[in-house]
């Protein structure tokens, strides 16, 4: 029977209570973790990485004396083992012995420069010396007399003497108090409690109490007032009032340059927003941009021109930016809104680039939604505006193709011979194809209307030059719509030509081979070979609209 039970019983391992012991200190249960350490030190005794975990779990204990010697304890198993170096100089860092932390946490980035909380050891230990101690180069010394070794010494014998007459005991200096003012400054939110509890010790007849554990109330008032008395000195030690003084003199100081930074932080800041806003619209995520710009344009309206001083300029980029997202999305009214927002603020602002972007999206809008008179009329307003031949280029070709739509034939042609004197102008190769195109439908348009073989031929030789500028570009599609539209427009020329050469074989006078029939013989043997040789697209040149 005993050996039954004695089968049954969990087995514990040195390795299963170190686990234990380390998951209980992470919850905070570190009084149960310090008895799975103690067990697993039972098994196996002098592990220094258990000495260790047990200290850093004394430590939170505020055990600092025996945090110590289990920090030791492991540097004498390894005098090289830098947990325990660590251990042992957090510990007497707590302790208040910042001289002799220091020299520990150099000890061990010596031996492993690779751990980096040894250097922070160091910083914070040097940081709490010199707060304690003020800085050695504000310190200047002067030998004012001459004294003899002699009369020194007997003077430091005498001194020494009054100090130890003047010494006051231990109870004196736990009556000693030091102003509210610098206690509070000291405890923080700690001082509320330390107050109530020094308004307890005047209830006597509470004082007199015992708990029914049998311990008396004046005992642990007064231990939670020594506590709290400890913690004071501690953060005076480690900062006094006069560090203190110096960190708010410097904290002021950091907040005017911060005043000065912040301009240039808000800037940074809004321009990173903004190619968030233009980087998720290029990738497809209309919503997404739309919903960041309309974010970033509440927060900039909260903002000061002193903060943003192109602030103004921030809200109709934004209007234009949020415009641009609704039509992505195919909310034409919305983005047609937030464009002619930007067009007012820009014009009330007098910002010449912004009228003339929000005059260009404008346009556009109109267009897609097939007002292509309205568009015509906002991009004409635009004309003054344009900067550059290639945006010349770009306008008179959108323009013309507005005409185009509205079978304007003429119109269209004569803003597509402006269009390729611009491309002209730049040297832009694929402009020069689409106002090429442009003129060569819009006579495509026109002899369709008048029926005259001379725009035909024209139209003809305008497709012939956008086809050859096509294959400069490269573009296969533009190549391939090209050739569609030049198929039919001389389908549709060869059939004039056969048209005129049946109306001409009617009048007698003019009965046999007549030269438009020749004509349309050879035009045909002309297109035939050259169409035989490339593959035509099922749709034609498609519209931008």
């Amino acid at each position: 029977a005993a050996m039954a039970e004695d089968e049954t019983l969990p087995v514990v391992t040195f390795g299963s209570l170190m686990t234990e012991g380390t998951a209980l200190s992470r919850r905070g249960q570190h009084d149960k973790a310090l008895g799975c350490f103690n067990d697993a030190l039972k098994l196996r005794a002098g592990d220094k990485h258990c000495l260790i975990t047990r200290s850093k779990c004394f430590l939170k204990l505020g055990d600092t004396e025996n945090s110590l010697k289990d920090a030791e304890a492991s540097l004498k198993i390894d005098k090289t083992f830098p947990e325990g170096l660590y251990q042992k100089a957090e510990t007497l860092y707590t302790m208040g012995d910042f001289e002799f932390a220091l020299v520990f946490y150099h000890r061990g980035r010596r031996l492993r420069p690779d751990i980096h909380k040894f250097q922070l050891g160091i910083n914070k230990a040097e940081e709490a010396i010199i707060n304690c101690l003020g800085n050695p180069s504000a310190v200047k010394l002067e030998n004012t007399e001459e004294l003899c070794f002699v009369s020194r010494q007997a003077e430091v014998q005498k001194k020494d003497n009054q100090q130890q007459q003047n010494k006051p005991t231990k109870d004196q200096k736990r009556a000693k108090k030091q102003s509210p003012k610098t206690e509070r400054q000291l405890l923080g939110e700690l001082y509320a409690d330390k107050a109530y509890l020094e308004k307890l010790l005047k209830d006597e007849d509470l004082m007199q109490s015992s708990t029914r554990q049998g311990i008396k109330v004046m005992d642990l008032v007064l231990d939670g007032i020594s506590y709290l008395n400890h913690r004071r000195d501690f953060w005076q030690q480690q900062k006094p009032m006069y560090a203190r003084v110096y960190e708010r003199k410097l904290l002021r100081q950091g907040r005017m340059q911060d005043k000065k930074r912040k301009s240039s932080d808000i800037g940074r800041s809004i321009a990173k927003d903004m190619e968030d806003i233009e980087l998720c619209l290029a990738r497809g995520s209309a919503e997404e941009s739309c919903r960041k710009a309309e974010r970033m344009l509440r927060k900039i309206q909260g903002w000061t021109e002193e903060e943003v001083p192109n602030k103004n300029e921030l809200i109709g980029n934004l209007h234009s930016c949020i415009g641009n997202a609704h039509l992505a999305m195919g909310q034409m009214e919305a983005a047609l809104h937030s464009h002619k927002m930007d067009l007012d603020f820009a014009r009330k602002n007098a910002l010449t680039d912004a009228v003339s972007r929000a005059l260009d999206n404008i346009g556009h809008v109109y267009a897609r939604i097939g007002r292509f008179q309205q568009a015509i009329n906002t991009w004409e307003e635009k004309i003054p505006l344009a900067q550059s031949s290639l945006e010349k280029a770009w306008l008179f070709h959108e323009i013309g193709r507005c005409y185009l739509e509205l079978d304007k034939a003429e119109e269209a042609q004569d803003y597509g011979q402006k269009s390729l004197q611009s491309a002209d102008e730049d040297g832009d190769v694929e402009w020069q194809l689409h106002a090429t195109v442009l003129v060569a439908q819009a006579q495509a348009t026109a002899q369709f209307k008048t029926v005259k073989l001379k725009d035909h031929r024209s139209a003809i030789m305008n497709f012939e030059r956008a086809l050859e500028k096509a294959k400069l570009v490269p573009s296969e599609a533009a190549q391939n719509g090209i050739i569609a539209a030049l198929d039919n427009v001389s389908k549709s020329f060869i059939a004039e030509l056969k048209k005129s050469h049946k109306e001409a074989m009617t009048v007698p006078s003019q009965q046999g081979t007549c030269r438009s029939h020749l004509c349309a013989q050879k035009w045909e043997k002309k297109s035939t070979f050259l169409f035989s040789t490339l593959e035509f697209p099922q749709h034609p040149f498609p519209c931008k609209y």
